[in-house]
């Protein structure tokens, strides 16, 4: 047969069956394409002539059946949502259950509730956590974790012993009455409803919030600042600054930064020695 019908068999096949053009690809990438010039190569040096259409058409078939490679990230599949989305989703449930567990009560607080808070379906937060007892425990450790920070970062500066105190009372009462600080509250009056396992890491971080406060205030008793220091100084200032969560309002009179002022001048007995303190 001559060459050039051979090449009309060849662009014939290739118009009818492109999916044998797929399938080699898909067998061998690496292998180069056919394509047209050399093709018109092969001829030539057989002495035969191609016409110009037949090769044209040949590299238009060969084009329409080769695969692109599409370079746009297939579509995001259903399902557990991607890191980003749940790490801000999970972040949302704890927030809101939170302002839940606070207002309504841990109890009275339903699956449901929290759902329809974050607005997502009922069984979707299943994606973060397995039960409500879960989201308990995540409120009140990140609750720690986050006041634990916040007086670490009073500690480091080794402030005079009443500022330091001060400053500390601030952070306290910040955390029980600043606007969306609703996890310590929880903490404090939802205690009973942790189990056993679950209370052991909270406890972990409180022993270390308790160990700085412990700190400041051996210092005010050694400085002479504390009028009648007493081995239960700690708890009795936890429990005083506590209650503040049942009678405080906020914008009715008085902000959180001169509370915390008259806070210290209660418990210590003692003007400050310096101005400003």
């Amino acid at each position: 047969m001559p060459a050039i019908e051979h090449w009309r068999v060849a662009c014939q096949t290739i118009s009818s069956r492109p999916d044998l053009i797929l399938e080699r690809f898909k067998l061998t990438i690496a292998e180069p394409k056919p394509n047209c010039s050399d093709a018109l190569n092969t001829v030539k040096s057989r002495n035969t002539t191609m016409p110009k259409k037949i090769c044209s058409d040949a590299a238009a078939t060969l084009a329409s059946a080769t695969p692109e490679i599409n370079p746009t990230p297939a579509a995001k599949k259903r399902g557990r949502p991607v890191q980003n989305e749940a790490d801000s989703r999970r972040q949302e449930l704890i927030e809101k259950s939170a302002l839940l567990f606070r207002t309504q009560g841990y109890d009275n607080t339903t699956v449901r509730d929290i759902a329809a808070a974050v607005g997502i379906q009922a069984g979707s937060w299943f994606y973060h956590f397995k039960t409500k007892h879960e989201i308990l425990v995540a409120v009140m450790e990140q609750g720690m974790a986050a006041s634990l920070a916040d007086i670490e970062a009073i500690a480091i500066h080794r402030l005079p012993p009443r500022i330091a105190f001060q400053r500390l009372v601030m952070a306290h009462l910040n955390t029980l009455l600043a606007p969306n600080h609703d996890y310590i509250t929880v903490l404090l009056y939802e205690w009973r409803s942790v189990d056993k396992n679950s209370r052991a890491r909270i406890i972990s971080l409180k022993d270390r919030y308790e160990a700085i406060w412990d700190e400041v205030i051996a210092a005010l008793h050694a400085s002479g600042e504390w009028a009648m220091p007493t081995k239960f100084d700690r708890l009795l200032t936890f429990g005083a600054l506590n209650w503040t969560a049942q009678w405080f309002k906020r914008g009715a009179g008085i902000g959180i930064e001169e509370l915390a002022q008259q806070a210290t001048q209660f418990i210590l007995r003692t003007p400050p020695n310096e101005p400003g303190q």
